[in-house]
This record gives structure tokens, sequence and C-alpha cells, in this order.
């Protein structure tokens, strides 16, 4: 694995149960790795995973079918949709 090349500026500190550190340095001796630079790559990982999946909008099948279908075959709009339409559109005037 590549050494990285920024400097780290920051300090991070956390208290661990002995027997979770003991679970993180064999998993980091395993690698090859130092307990901080093992430590630091792991959270990185999973930071990455909960942004990426908190990002990322999963629909069951059928609520895959159900949006398509909104999006094909739209229901006419409710009053309440069509005054502010007309609300927006007194606003917001184009330009000649």
């Amino acid at each position: 694995m590549a050494q990285e090349t920024t400097p780290r500026t920051a300090r991070l500190e956390a208290r661990i149960a002995p027997e979770a550190l003991a679970i993180v340095k064999r998993a980091a001796e395993m690698e090859g790795r130092s307990l901080s630079d093992f430590i630091v790559s792991a959270a990185q990982d999973a930071a990455r995973r909960t942004i990426e999946e908190n990002h990322i909008i999963r629909l069951s099948v059928e609520d895959q079918q159900r949006f398509v279908d909104m999006l094909l075959n739209p229901p006419e709009p409710v009053d309440a949709l069509k005054r502010a339409r007309q609300a927006h559109d007194m606003l917001i005037q184009p330009a000649p």
C-alpha cells in the first residue's frame, strides 16, 4: 500500500476497551501497518461508506415501478397546486 504523503496536522483521541484494542492491533499487524495508520484508514473507509449510503436512494421494485408510473402518467394537479402556480406566475413574470 502506498505511503500517505499528506502531512498529518490534526490529532484524534479515543478511548477503547482493551479487548477492542487487542483486535485492532492484531488486524494492523496482519496488514503490516502501524496501529495509527490502520485506524485512520478504517475510519476513512467507514466515513466514505456512510456518506455514499446516505446519498443513494434505495427503492423496492414496487416503489421503483410506482415512481416510473408517476413520472410517465402524472396525476392532475390539485387545486392548491394550481393556485400556487398562479401565485408564482404573478410574482415571476418572464422578461420581454
